[in-house]
């Protein structure tokens, strides 16, 4: 199988692709619904040049196993999505692999590590609601079922009970992950070694497919509190991971984030957290209406804060490279979000890289608006991350529409 290494927004060496390999290659940037920008080399036939966009991870297809690493170190990047998925933090040192692993393969040994960790006192159990019929009766008769099915007939008889057992969601999720995982065509033997062990010790487990659209979430408390960290890498897989199965003419295998998409959960995520908004109230990405009075004009940032009916804050997340200053078109585009919703300000906030612009207020002539700009840079550790973010929240408050002082806020 041809072996393709990429790098996040960065052009290729030329690379000499058969037909087959170029098709599937097309129908795989389509059927999966990634960026990947295939040109042919001037003067060749058969060589071309691949260019990434905002999608890393792996995937496969029938010729081809192409790898996209991220800009930003492999740790990061894992500490960075478990966080926005359930603030789950993890030690600098905690997963030990080499830092040009790809990314499926990292990711499965930090999972392998954190299930070998949870499982070191046992598989966790709990009580689980059965109903079922039986030959004899355990726990309660239900008599309402019992009548309806089976009346004049003794037996089986319909009951329900509770039953101690390590067959419940936590452990479902864990074992749904590591069948994902080994579908995924690990490069290295012992990620594969360790997937195999989690899959073993969880043998007893109902194997569920869970959609990557419907994964389920779990709460914690001082039972299973041990298990956060696993369930979460879990429901990363499973969020991310694309089912070994035929999908039209492309084989489905491997793990994709959408940075884009990321980088803006993780934005909301974080802010909310770091502005104490509860969860009861409407934080991230709302349609605000149109922008014009005949309503032909939709618009529909990436952050908006609200207070029932009225929308306290907008702002807009911008996962993209800055050459030269933040282009107009991000200004003009916020400048109507605030103008529309009579804001007195709001804010972009961009993934910043070393030629990125640093954090800058544009004041709006005649109006007064306040357009701040915010960058963060991801390559840093997540606790240096969390703290920008604390610090672009100040930038939140002060374009709040309703008097600051009023609410309570971390930042």
């Amino acid at each position: 199988m041809r072996k393709i290494n990429l790098r996040e927004y960065k052009s290729s060496e030329s690379l000499c692709l058969s037909v087959e390999q170029r098709d599937e290659l097309i129908r795989a940037k389509k059927e999966l619904d990634f960026e990947l920008t295939i040109e042919p080399v001037n003067g060749s036939t058969n060589e071309y040049t691949l260019t990434p966009g905002s999608s890393i991870g792996a995937f496969e297809t029938t010729s081809c196993s192409v790898c996209i690493s991220p800009k930003i170190k492999i740790r990061q990047l894992i500490s960075l999505l478990c966080y926005t998925i359930g603030h789950v933090k993890f030690r600098d040192d905690e997963f030990e692999f080499p830092e040009e692993t790809a990314l499926p393969d990292a990711l499965a040994l930090a999972f392998a590590s954190a299930a070998r960790q949870c499982f070191s006192n046992g598989l966790l159990h709990s009580y689980r609601i059965e109903e079922e019929a039986l030959h004899t009766v355990r726990g309660r008769i239900r008599f309402d079922d019992q009548i309806r099915r089976r009346s004049g007939i003794l037996l089986p008889v319909e009951v329900r009970y509770e039953e101690f057992t390590d067959d419940i969601l936590a452990n479902r999720l864990v074992k749904a992950a590591a069948m994902r995982l080994r579908g995924m065509s690990l490069l290295s033997s012992e990620a594969s070694r360790q997937i195999a062990w989690i899959a073993g010790m969880l043998h007893g487990v109902t194997y569920v497919e869970y959609p990557k659209d419907a994964v389920p979430d779990l709460n914690f408390d001082r039972l299973n509190e041990h298990y956060r960290s696993v369930v979460r890498l879990a429901q990363l897989v499973l969020r991310h991971g694309m089912f070994e199965a035929d999908r039209g003419t492309v084989r489905a295998s491997g793990f994709i984030v959408d940075m884009n998409r990321f980088f803006q959960e993780f934005v909301t995520v974080a802010l909310r957290k770091s502005l104490s908004i509860s969860k009861y109230e409407k934080f991230g990405e709302y349609p605000i209406s149109t922008l014009d009075k005949n309503g032909s004009v939709e618009l529909r940032p990436d952050l908006t804060w609200w207070d029932g009916k009225e929308c306290l804050f907008v702002g807009d997340v911008k996962y993209k490279r800055i050459n030269g200053g933040v282009p107009n078109s991000d200004l003009y585009q916020l400048l109507a979000y605030v103008t529309a919703l009579d804001l007195p300000g709001g804010l972009l906030v961009y993934a910043k890289a070393k030629e990125d612009v640093n954090e800058m207020t544009h004041v709006v002539r005649h109006s007064n608006k306040r357009l701040v700009i915010a960058s963060l840079d991801l390559s840093r550790s997540l606790s240096q991350v969390l703290s920008a973010v604390d610090e672009i929240a100040v930038g939140v408050v002060s374009n709040l529409k309703v008097d600051a002082q009023n609410r309570c806020f971390a930042a």
